[in-house]
């Protein structure tokens, strides 16, 4: 990706507003299940403990003293939570803890510019916290031998048995997965998009891939939900599907003012961008314009034109080039439309490349374009085989099939170079499958057009 573009991003970032939602919820209830039933509650106490001086207020404590008994107070922490102060303390709470598992739970710090210091327990047990705060202190105190700098150690303050536990930050929990959930989601989406080199389309489209856009063919549901024909111009002539075709239709009829298209080869880069539904619907709406159409598949290695108008492919155009080219109506069937004509692919060979090549499929083309006003060619991806850059050559134009957020940025260019070095006159490209909200013409039409079932 050359650039980030902020507002393409955020478009793109729709696709995910599913997870934008569903996170924050799976984060808040997962959050509310922990701190409900899995985190366990605990409670805190503290006690204070003064470490003065005997005669703290007389001239003999002087200034240098009382800072030096405040340094001391970090020595007096460490030994509040000794070894031999914790082991008295399980003895006389009858604790089933070891010292050092204790020492995990009790906190002894020091209140700012005093000689004060602060003894906190936290446990399970309001009543339990409170005790082994309380008890820390009184042993503390009570361990003099240990306390030779001062003359006097006094508990200032006993702990009390807490009313609410001191871990409650459901709160607190509940923002920060809701905050963490949605910017792992927007993360994830900006990587893919940052990452996904397939063309998208949007108003410098042309610009990136330095090809015209013949044609935009929007998304539609009809298919999906009927299961039926892929011939939308047909069936749904008002969809918004039909409305697509025609508008390419349209491009392609004001590209040839001055010299009139008579055959369109239709490829695209990889498998599975809708060329070959393209082709039908392309050449229907021809022949619902009034002219003499003839479709030919000459993707002769995966061509599905016999599939899409429920045709067979017993004979096609691979038998027509092994027998003589004034039998080829034999092998022409008729499609049930008025002024459409179909050539199918025929029995499989093992050399298409060589026969599409052929002076006799040349010749079959020249005699073809007597008898018909317009002959589209539906065949392989450019990206897989040589075919497609060979038919480029014996037919008017070429349009390239790109199905939206599908088609690699790179393979499109890839075929356009191929096409470019055989000097194949390139009508444009047409992005298939396009959400309807991306394709502003048609947010403005959108009323005359929309995907109603009617014929």
């Amino acid at each position: 990706m050359e650039e980030l573009d902020l507002k393409d991003f955020l478009s793109y970032l729709k696709k995910y507003l599913w997870a934008l939602i569903a996170a924050p919820i799976i984060a808040l209830l997962g959050v509310l299940y922990y701190d409900t039933s899995v985190k366990t509650p605990l409670y805190e106490a503290s006690s204070q403990v003064a470490l003065l001086q005997s005669d703290s207020s007389s001239a003999a404590a002087t200034l240098n003293e009382i800072n030096a008994n405040q340094k001391l107070t970090s020595t007096y922490s460490v030994i509040a939570k000794s070894k031999v102060v914790l082991e008295q303390v399980i003895d006389e709470l009858k604790l089933d803890v070891s010292p050092d598992v204790l020492a995990k739970s009790v906190k002894v710090s020091t209140i700012t510019d005093t000689t004060i210091l602060k003894i906190t327990a936290t446990d399970k047990s309001p009543e339990r916290s409170a005790e082994i705060a309380n008890t820390v202190a009184n042993v503390f105190t009570t361990k003099t031998d240990l306390i030779k700098t001062l003359d006097n150690v006094a508990i200032l303050e006993t702990a009390e048995t807490p009313e609410k536990t001191s871990n409650n930050t459901t709160l607190r929990d509940v923002a920060l997965a809701i905050l963490i959930s949605l910017f792992a989601v927007t993360g994830i989406a900006f990587v893919i998009y940052y990452f996904d080199d397939t063309i998208k389309y949007s108003d410098r489209l042309e610009e990136d891939i330095k090809l015209p856009i013949a044609g935009k063919i929007i998304k539609s549901d009809i298919k999906l939900k009927d299961g039926g024909s892929e011939l939308l111009v047909k069936k749904y002539p008002k969809s918004i599907v039909s409305e697509s075709i025609r508008s390419l239709r349209t491009n392609l009829q004001f590209a040839s003012i001055d010299k009139k298209i008579k055959t369109i080869h239709i490829t695209s880069s990889v498998a599975s961008e809708g060329k070959s539904f393209v082709s039908a619907n392309l050449a229907t709406s021809f022949a619902q314009a009034g002219q003499k159409v003839l479709l030919v598949d000459c993707d002769l290695r995966k061509g599905r034109q016999h599939l899409i108008f429920h045709k067979p492919n017993t004979i096609g155009l691979t038998n027509l080039l092994a027998d003589y080219l004034a039998n080829r109506h034999e092998y022409i069937q008729d499609t049930g439309i008025e002024n459409l004509s179909l050539l199918t692919r025929g029995t499989s060979v093992p050399n298409p490349a060589e026969l599409l090549s052929s002076a006799k499929n040349k010749d079959l083309i020249k005699a073809l374009k007597k008898e018909y006003d317009l002959i589209i060619f539906d065949s392989a991806p450019c990206g897989a085989v040589a075919d497609p850059v060979i038919m480029s050559t014996i037919t008017d134009v070429t349009l390239i099939v790109a199905r939206n957020a599908k088609t690699p940025h790179a393979a499109l260019l890839a075929t356009k170079d191929a096409l470019e070095k055989v000097d194949a006159k390139i009508a444009g490209v047409v992005v298939n499958d396009i959400d309807r909200k991306v394709g502003h013409y048609y947010n403005y039409y959108g009323g005359y057009y929309e995907d109603r079932r009617t014929k």
